[in-house]
């Protein structure tokens, strides 16, 4: 390139930058000095000029366009735009080394860039932009910390809302299924009403029958009866088979199970024929076994509408709906709520041992917030046992304060990154599935609450110690500290990557 290019060329870069509020009231001197020292790169509209893994080197100062810088992972999509105007790409002082998402031209786009090599003179000459370009970086730092706390949020919620999903799926499930059974089983109810209509019975006979449904209602519900040994009833069931093969009932098969359940022996078998003849005895154990199914076809929805409302409670009480923020919270009760919010993932492989001191005192709190805290602790330890093993819940008291801990017989978190785990943005798990913030976000909630958090982690050993103190000062009492979820600024040295 001749000399008048170069200078025709070093004009426009210069004009270029005076567009741009950062450099616009920069000396000539110096904007002379970063245009010789910059070269121009455009980009058609949908062109990708960078992919993950590529080295961040440069400087970018976006003339014309638009650039989108888009990250993908499980807990969603993280994207960044930097219009005409902006200023990209890396900045001094930071640790960026490599691009972590795809950065494309979202319209046709015109960049200056400058590479890393000339920042530490630049930062000499002018520590005025220095200045700048670093609170550029923060204000960065500060949208992808929010973009990455949201995210967050969004991976919790997910996590949560499929469990009690399940949760409450398996009741609807069988509360509907014996809704639609009720209707046959009261049309059998009906049917051998009818037929019974067409006898003619005596009232000591009506008392007998009456008696008889009664008496088989109580021993349905029994709970001793529920208890009994399946070869116990096994043996119920043949006998009751074959009393009513011998007395020439139809379908045996079909009510014996029911007169079993209800621990109906041949004995009463043979007073109830006794009193009722043998022409209607059959219809009256129709009937006797057509309210056995409608009896426990009611106990099944009472049973499952109250397993969800229990659910219903569980969730009201782990987010602290329709209450105040700071209260006084009983830590067993909101250590069970959250374990409920678990559930589908108790059931199977993962052994849980609570011990909770009874003596405990309610500690004064933002409840809602410390759930968040043992939602983490608990849902990170169920990660590290891959959902199979044993899960520790304890809540117990220190002079001063309450302490509650959550452990694990997983295979432990190595040394050489325990020191770091609550560090924003670290994390141990695989890549796309952990943002880095759920430690943080426990770790932020316990020391707006003036308590502590420690880990003691070996193979088949982890343990997270949350200490809170009884009570709150004063100025907490009256609002002071970050609310659930607010963001403070990341610094400099915890910088997070771009998408």
């Amino acid at each position: 390139m001749s000399e008048q290019q170069n200078a025709e060329q070093t004009a426009r870069f210069v004009a270029g930058l005076r567009l741009i509020s950062v450099f616009a009231d920069l000396p000539a001197e110096d904007l002379e000095w970063l245009a010789t020292r910059m070269d121009e790169v455009t980009f058609h509209a949908g062109q990708v000029f960078a992919r993950p893994g590529d080295p961040v080197d440069y400087l970018n100062v976006v003339l014309d366009g638009e650039i989108q810088f888009e990250r993908v992972d499980n807990a969603g999509s993280s994207v960044l735009i930097a219009s005409a105007g902006q200023v990209t790409g890396l900045l001094p002082f930071s640790r960026l080394t490599q691009v972590r998402g795809t950065a494309r031209a979202v319209l046709p786009s015109r960049l200056l860039r400058l590479h890393k090599q000339y920042f530490p003179e630049m930062l000499q000459r002018m520590p005025v932009l220095g200045q700048r370009l670093v609170a550029l970086m923060s204000d960065r730092i500060r949208e992808v910390t929010r973009m990455e706390t949201q995210q967050e949020k969004l991976m919790a919620l997910g996590k949560l809302s499929a469990g009690l999903a399940h949760e409450l799926n398996n009741p609807a499930a069988a509360a509907r299924r014996a809704a639609q059974n009720l209707m046959e089983a009261m049309e059998n109810v009906r049917a051998a009403s009818l037929r019974l209509l067409q006898h003619s019975f005596s009232e000591a006979q009506r008392v007998t029958m009456l008696q008889f449904e009664q008496e088989a209602m109580k021993q349905t519900a029994s709970t001793e009866k529920q208890s009994s040994d399946p070869l116990d009833f096994s043996d119920r069931e043949e006998k009751i088979t074959n009393w009513l093969e011998r007395h020439n009932i139809a379908e045996p098969y079909q009510i014996a199970p029911l007169l079993a359940d209800a621990c109906i022996s041949p004995q009463k078998l043979d007073a109830l024929a006794a009193a009722t003849g043998e022409g209607a005895v059959g219809y009256v154990l129709r009937r006797v076994a057509a309210l056995i199914t409608v009896y426990g076809l009611v106990q099944e929805i009472d049973n499952s509408t109250r397993r969800i409302s229990d659910l219903v409670t569980a969730i009201k009480r782990y987010s602290y709906m329709d209450q105040g923020a700071l209260q006084e919270v009983n830590l067993q009760e909101d250590l069970d709520n959250t374990l409920k919010i678990f559930g589908h993932r108790l059931k199977d492989r993962i052994t849980v041992i609570r011990d909770y001191d009874p003596a405990l005192p309610r500690v004064c709190a933002y409840g809602g917030e410390l759930n968040q805290v043992w939602t983490n602790l608990i849902d990170n330890a169920l990660d590290a046992m891959n959902d199979n093993g044993e899960l520790r819940v304890r809540a117990l008291r220190e002079p001063d304060c309450a302490v509650v801990e959550i452990g694990d017989n997983g295979p432990g978190i190595p040394p050489d990154v325990q020191s770091r785990i609550f560090e924003p943005f670290f994390t141990t798990k695989k890549v796309g599935e952990g943002t880095g913030l759920g430690l943080d976000t426990a770790m932020r909630i316990v020391r707006k609450h003036h308590g502590s958090i420690d880990l003691k982690s070996q193979p088949g050993d982890t343990r997270f110690r949350v200490r809170l103190p009884f009570k709150q000062p004063a100025a907490l009492s009256q609002g002071e500290g970050t609310h659930e979820g607010s963001v403070q600024p990341a610094s400099i040295s915890n910088e997070p990557s771009e998408p």
